[in-house]
């Protein structure tokens, strides 16, 4: 892997920065020596990283992705930028399509040395997922732009607050009884940090990373069964998991209000691991640390008592 100190007092910008994903890339760069600049729609939900970078380290600026304009506007200077930018909403063939376009234009024309597209696993052009033909959309615009920038296709990634682990472990700490949609669908989630990680290696190294497409996932394959029955033991509960047909989780998806919308569960249901047609995590010298290394830690607020709970008893 190459050394972190390549990226020392370059300017990055980090398009979507300000989401889950954007705010632990921003850590890591920071602790590489980078300078960042958030630019996002909402920059402000980023101020959080303040306290983290040092005097002049930081620098947030309102961006439009689907705005060339803006998009160019915050390459200003930059050395290099990493597109985050996702949604499941909205028009997402101009924001995921057409605005990673955009980044990859903005960055070549700014003279960035390195690009990072964060994409999805399972993009693909003829997915029955409009998500997956968006990033696959802006992969091939990114291609088109800028040749030699790195697409990373990250699976669900997971950590201690994320959207995912988090949600099922509030629905097990709640009910007695589970639905379980795409029982068994096989995940292979990956620890955001270890996906930060991945991030950084591209920028610092170019000239290994660039060009390439790379699946990276964590080390173990569970299905959403397991995934929910390992939530429950961590937070010593007995807990009942009714498999649900795909018809009717399927009609679930696509209800108003439901934590889970068509496209998410139409990419849940084909499986969310690598293809093994492109590299992966090692290749980068990165090795992906297991969801079980955490679990038993990250569950401590979810069981009865708390840290005073009898792990070996079962709490209700």
């Amino acid at each position: 892997m190459a050394k972190r100190d390549t990226l020392d007092g370059k300017l990055v910008t980090l398009f979507g920065g300000s989401g889950f994903f954007g705010t632990h890339i921003a850590q890591e760069l920071l602790e590489c020596g980078a300078r960042l600049r958030i630019a996002s729609r909402n920059p402000e939900k980023a101020f959080s990283l303040k306290p983290l970078a040092n005097l002049g380290q930081i620098q947030f600026a309102r961006c439009d992705i689907t705005d060339l304009k803006s998009v160019r506007a915050s390459m200003h200077g930059a050395d290099a930028a990493v597109n985050l930018v996702g949604a499941f909403s909205g028009n997402l063939d101009r924001l995921m399509g057409e605005g990673a376009g955009h980044v990859a234009l903005a960055a070549r024309e700014a003279g960035a040395s390195a690009l990072v597209q964060i994409s999805a696993i399972g993009a693909d052009a003829d997915s029955a997922s409009g998500y997956a033909r968006a990033k696959a959309l802006g992969e091939q615009r990114v291609h088109e732009n800028f040749p030699s920038a790195t697409i990373l296709r990250p699976p669900i990634l997971f950590a201690e607050d994320d959207e995912f682990i988090t949600m099922f472990a509030g629905l097990v700490q709640s009910f007695p009884v589970m639905p379980v949609f795409a029982p068994d669908a096989p995940l292979q989630m990956l620890y955001v940090d270890d996906a930060a990680d991945a991030v950084a290696a591209a920028l610092s190294d170019p000239a290994r990373h660039g060009g390439r497409i790379y699946e990276i996932a964590g080390p173990e394959p569970i299905t959403m069964m397991e995934l929910n029955r390992r939530i429950a033991e961590a937070q010593g509960r007995s807990r009942s998991f009714v498999p649900v047909p795909d018809g009717l989780s399927g009609f679930f998806a696509k209800l108003p209000g439901t934590p889970m919308g068509t496209d998410q569960w139409l990419m849940l249901k084909e499986g969310n691991v690598p293809s093994g047609r492109y590299a992966v995590l090692e290749d980068m010298g990165i090795e992906p640390r297991p969801l079980g290394l955490f679990l038993d830690r990250w569950m401590v607020r979810y069981r009865k008592n708390g840290r005073f709970a009898d792990k070996t008893r079962d709490t209700i």
